[in-house]
């Protein structure tokens, strides 16, 4: 290993060489030189040479990985995990002109493809295939195969080898089926791939070889996709059929129908895996009408496979009479087993079962015995899938028929023919058809395996008596009877199964409760122990001798007395706030009176403006008579002019003497207004303050409330529990006395200790 990371080429270059020799056939070293890094190096000298344009020394390189990974599913693993799948890619690059490759890139692109091939081959096991497959898609290795698949002078050899790589890449994987189904040529108008190859497989003229790449890519494309069977089969049915372009299922029933006896098994094989396991398709392939010459009517494709069947001298004359027989027969047998409506069909043409019984019955050659054998499968076919519609080709009119005409030993002698024919055990080895002459191409690969399921059970069908037939379908009505008891018995354990589960479920529920309850219940008996000692402690205090089994909680007595305390707050707090409330009610009495007291303001005003007038008419009185003093004949008076100045000095005295009158009283008036304005200010402070307090007892007397009704509360949750816990210790056992037998046994205590102290006394 240290050698193919020497400097000198002629040292790694022996090095590869020795390699070679050592890993053939050898699991344990392939193994070491692997997990020496041997990928990594030996894709970096693939790179170094050129790839797919390196000499000698990159075919040496490929030829040591194919000894490593071929038949290693260990090495296969460690390759895939290391991602060099993802590498290999850049190896299948080509360009528009592909012509003029040397011989040496043609051994190493076909040493290429062998390594995709050795990684998703079908041998492998499905998990390891279909992983590498998904690898190659996500990497585009497999649209870079299909790039070389369409890619025009590719040389022929390649092609088929890529053919058959892009055959074992998309086998199985839905995918990548997926994908090549949408893969077109590069034509005009373009062309489904699918097509093009099969237009190669039904055409004589292309190398053998090539043909049978065609075929296996067609097998691959529909194994395990019954989507694709579906799309081929539509291509036959008579609403999808489109006159302007090439189908894949005209192309079918062309090679089906030909002159070429190879076309006509390669069709037969193709269009019978696009039956394979499909029960809708092989339903749907009935509808098939072919139009066989003008002026007659079309047949079916069915009738039409049988019609060239029973046309043994129009066969003889075209050559090849066997293989193209043994491919009608195969594509009939896997087209009606496990179809009773198929089978019903081809019981319905008359000339049908006679034609089978006819060529079972005679005495051919060594290469007409594999056909009898067919045909004996293909009958035997009709028998065991036969739901007795037709009433002159029900089961035991059948098997009546084959041991008058044949026998039953010799049918199933015939029937044994087809697995002891040599080309049969050579098919059965490997899905690829390889095959060494065209001659030699007669048993398909997938039809080894449907003739392995079915002769047993066709042979015991066939050797069965009528009697042993009816109590087969009586013990065939028992099984199904007790199948459906059984099924009911299933169903009824599953939802006993359910129910049991949802009562595990309810029983940990449960438990869990119960284990918190019996916590709670062991906390609540030491609770009540402390209470048991307490009580005792409490009685012998008050000089009880008598022993006291019953309960008398030390926590109760003490709610009890902070209930009576705060129900006495309670009262003490409504007796001041009936007292404040009586305080404020005198208080707005004299707020009333304030009010009052302001009505007599009003007077006082009134009087003021009284005042003033009159002031003001003495004012002018007093004018006038200063006025009559000045005046210029104030010495000569008469006796009238006399009178009248008396009579206005004795208003002016009386006016005088009101007005000081008036005077006094408003300030009387004044006086009093300030003293009634300091008592309604100190009435109205006093009436803020109680209303404060009022506020702050109605809000204490809330709080006492709510304390109360807590308190309360808090006694009755005591109480039920003292009554729960009473009744778990009667449940228990335990002897407990009521509180009213306690209270009475203590009075008939007390009434005792009366009696005593009078005896005592007397």
């Amino acid at each position: 290993m240290d050698l193919l990371a020497d400097s000198r080429e002629v040292i790694r270059n022996d090095g590869l060489l020795l390699l070679q020799q050592l890993t053939k056939g050898n699991t344990a070293i392939q193994k070491i030189v692997a997990f020496e890094n041997a990928f990594e190096r030996l894709l970096e000298i693939i790179t170094e040479e050129g790839s797919s344009d390196g000499g000698i020394v990159v075919e040496d390189c490929l030829l040591l990985l194919l000894n490593l990974l071929k038949n290693n599913s260990s090495n296969q693993n460690f390759f895939k995990e290391g991602s060099y799948i993802q590498k290999m890619k850049s190896w299948f690059e080509v360009g528009d002109d592909n012509s003029g490759w040397s011989a040496q890139k043609v051994t190493n692109l076909h040493l290429m493809l062998q390594l995709v091939r050795v990684m998703v081959s079908p041998v492998n096991a499905p998990g390891a295939t279909a992983s590498c497959q998904k690898a190659m898609f996500q990497c585009g290795l497999l649209q870079q195969l299909c790039t070389i698949l369409m890619a025009t002078g590719v040389p022929a050899d390649i092609l088929t080898e890529t053919i058959n790589t892009v055959s074992e890449v998309i086998r199985g994987s839905e995918v990548n089926q997926d994908y090549f189904a949408s893969v077109n040529a590069p034509s005009n108008p373009p062309r489904p791939a699918i097509v093009v190859l099969l237009m190669s497989m039904v055409n004589e003229r292309q190398p053998f070889v090539l043909r049978c790449a065609v075929l296996y890519c067609f097998q691959c494309f529909l194994y395990k996709n019954q989507k694709g069977q579906g799309e081929i089969v539509a291509t036959l049915l008579p609403s999808t059929i489109d006159a302007s372009s090439v189908s894949a299922g005209q192309l079918l029933c062309g090679g089906l129908f030909s002159a070429d006896s190879l076309s006509n098994w390669c069709a037969a094989v193709a269009l019978a895996h696009a039956l394979q396991d499909n029960l809708t398709q092989k339903e749907q392939l009935l509808r098939v009408q072919l139009a066989t010459s003008l002026g007659k009517p079309p047949v079916s494709l069915l009738q039409q496979c049988t019609n060239i069947l029973s046309q043994g001298d129009k066969l003889e004359r075209r050559g090849s009479r066997v293989q193209t027989k043994v491919g009608l027969l195969m594509l009939l047998c896997t087209w009606i087993s496990n179809c009773p409506i198929a089978v019903m069909h081809f019981l319905h043409n008359q000339d049908n079962v006679p034609f089978l019984t006819g060529q079972i019955s005679e005495n051919l050659g060594e290469d007409e015995r594999l056909v009898q054998g067919l045909c004996a499968l293909l009958l035997g076919i009709c028998i065991y899938y036969n739901d007795n519609s037709l009433e002159n080709y029900t089961k035991e009119k059948l098997k009546q028929l084959i041991e008058k005409r044949i026998g039953k030993e010799n049918f199933v002698e015939k029937l044994g023919f087809i697995t002891k024919h040599e080309l049969y055990s050579r098919a059965a080895q490997k899905p690829q058809p390889a095959f060494s002459a065209p001659e030699h191409m007669l048993f398909d690969h997938e039809f080894t395996k449907l003739i392995k399921e079915l002769e047993g059970m066709i042979t015991k069908a066939v050797l069965k008596s009528s009697e042993d037939e009816k109590k087969e379908e009586e013990v065939k009505k028992t099984l199904e009877q007790h199948d459906s008891i059984i099924t009911q018995y299933k169903e009824l354990i599953r939802e006993q199964d359910c129910q049991i589960t949802e009562l595990k479920e309810q029983v940990a529920s449960l438990s869990s409760q119960s284990e918190t309850l019996q916590n709670t219940v062991t906390q609540q008996f030491s609770q009540i122990q402390q209470h048991r000692d307490q009580y005792n402690i409490l009685k012998l205090k008050l000089g009880k001798d008598s022993h006291v089994n019953g309960l008398q909680p030390e926590e109760r007595s003490q709610l009890r007395e902070q209930l009576e305390e705060l129900q006495r707050q309670n009262q003490l707090l409504q007796t001041q706030l009936t007292d404040r409330d009586s305080l404020i009610t005198s208080l707005v009495r004299e707020c009333v009176l304030s009010e009052r007291a302001g009505v007599c303001l009003q007077e006082v005003e009134l009087l003021r403006a009284q005042l003033q007038s009159q002031s003001a008419e003495i004012t002018e009185l007093q004018r006038e008579k200063q006025e009559l003093l000045r005046a210029p004949d104030a010495t000569v008076r008469g006796p009238g002019e006399d009178g009248v100045c008396v009579e206005l000095e004795s208003r002016l005295s009386a006016q005088t003497a009101e007005a000081q009158k008036l005077k006094e009283e408003v300030q009387a008036l004044l006086e009093r207004k300030e003293v009634m304005e300091k008592e309604l200010a100190s009435a109205s402070s006093t009436a803020a303050v109680m209303q404060t307090e009022k506020n702050q007892l109605q809000q204490e007397l809330q709080e006492s409330k709510k304390e109360q009704d807590d308190l309360l509360m808090l006694l009755a949750d005591q109480d039920q529990k003292i009554l729960s816990l009473k009744h778990r210790l009667k449940g228990l056992g335990e002897t407990i006395e009521d509180e009213d037998d306690l209270d009475a046994r203590d009075q008939s205590d007390d009434d005792d200790d009366d009696d005593d102290e009078e005896e005592c006394d007397e």
